[in-house]
């Protein structure tokens, strides 16, 4: 059989096409129902992990979710015999140092790891240390969320510092590493920016940490039994807080590297895709802001922690479905250079969803849409990329009028 999307031939029993991802035995043809990274999972759902670590996934499924558990169980023992410090030091490095490993393990930039990370994490570190001293300073505000009731209720300036300020211009910082990385021809691919992002906002949720909660750090054990109080406060800073910050930075460094050749840059589709993270950065400092003044502050930091998480969920399928894109932008592109192309030719790509064109194609392999409809340019290219692939066979003259003469004379 054959392939509807790209052509490909194909055995009949084949579920997926091997040059493209098509869904051949469902309806489903924008294979919403099979996630590109993970086919047994639907793009909108909310997988953690096959979502922010998609190339180990693949390999080792379970692996980085267990590297999760073990630090999570970790700082709740901390927690509950009373060693903050330790506690909180290993909540601010968890999920960052997993993530490292994680980018070691699939030797995602084997050329330079050392370079990249450190630009993409160290950096960004110290910017938020940086900027988390200097609008606590301003706030004039305590260490939030409280652990400490009867400390009275929020400020307009404490919200619009804590709230508005602080996240918007902690996005902005986010966004430096990645796009200074993702501007580059080596690392400009779609997976590339959303992982810079993600490496981001975990470094940037670790300088946030570790400035808000130094007096934790530096303070000794606690022989109280508020075990349960810092578990619920780590878990919320240590888990939540840098996952919600790294999805939301990397659906902006991922629409910065966009999808076609080279990065996109500052197109609409960044600006929107930052405007969301901003406005999730926003939602979440500012959420937990006020419920950090509830009168019972573990019930606020519980309430804290669900907050997070449905911003995280709706985060996650929105980076899931970005990503998704990006893969299936992937297989076309392999299979159109294959194709004829070549690997340093010139690809067409679609006016409408920017997917690369096969050669010789008179409509896009992925929406539908006829070539002809698009820029005259494309079109002018289509055309020659399809002449250069399959060109006719011609003879010279000379060999023909040879031929000719010596036939005459038999």
């Amino acid at each position: 059989m054959e392939c509807p999307r790209c052509n490909t031939s194909l055995p009949e029993v084949a579920h997926f096409c091997h040059a493209c991802g098509n869904d051949l035995q469902s309806s489903d043809g924008a294979r919403k129902s099979s996630f590109a990274v993970k086919p047994d999972e639907p793009v909108a759902s909310f997988a953690l992990i096959s979502t922010i670590m998609p190339r180990g996934v693949v390999a080792r499924p379970n692996t980085y979710r267990l590297a999760l558990e073990i630090t999570l169980a970790l700082v709740a023992l901390t927690a509950i015999v009373g060693a903050v410090p330790i506690a909180v030091m290993i909540a601010a490095f968890a999920v960052p140092v997993v993530y490292i490993v994680y980018l070691y393990d699939v030797n995602l930039w084997e050329d330079e790891p050392v370079t990249v990370t450190g630009a993409a994490f160290l950096l960004t570190l110290v910017l938020s240390i940086g900027w988390t001293i200097a609008w606590l300073a301003m706030s004039g505000s305590s260490v939030l969320p409280h652990l400490v009731p009867g400390l009275g209720g929020p400020t307009v300036l404490g919200f619009l510092v804590a709230g508005l300020l602080a996240p918007v211009v902690g996005e902005v910082i986010r966004q430096v590493g990645p796009l200074f990385l993702a501007s580059r021809p080596k690392f400009d691919d779609l997976m590339d920016g959303l992982t810079f992002g993600v490496i981001s906002g975990v470094a940037f949720a670790t300088g946030d940490t570790l400035v808000k909660h130094w007096p934790l750090i530096t303070g000794g054990f606690s022989s109280g039994n508020d075990g349960g109080s810092w578990l619920a406060l780590l878990v919320l800073e240590g888990f939540v807080k840098p996952l919600v910050l790294g999805t939301a930075t990397g659906i902006a460094c991922a629409e910065f590297s966009g999808l076609g050749e080279g990065y996109d840059g500052f197109t609409n589709r960044y600006f929107r895709g930052l405007g969301e993270a901003m406005l999730a950065s926003v939602l979440y400092f500012g959420g937990t802001y006020l419920l950090s003044f509830l009168p019972n502050p573990v019930v606020g930091t519980v309430l804290s922690i669900v907050y997070g998480l449905v911003l995280l969920a709706v985060l996650l399928i929105r980076v899931r479905t970005v990503l998704h894109k990006g893969l299936l932008e992937a297989a076309l592109e392999s299979q159109a250079r294959n194709a004829g192309v070549g690997p340093d030719g010139t690809l067409a790509f679609c006016s409408r969803c920017e997917m690369p064109l096969l050669p010789g194609a008179a409509f896009c392999g992925n929406c539908g849409t006829t070539v002809m409809l698009g820029s005259h340019q494309a079109a002018t290219e289509l055309v020659g990329a399809a002449v250069t692939t399959d060109p006719p066979p011609q003879e010279p003259a000379a060999d023909t009028d040879t031929t000719s003469a010596e036939e005459g004379q038999a």
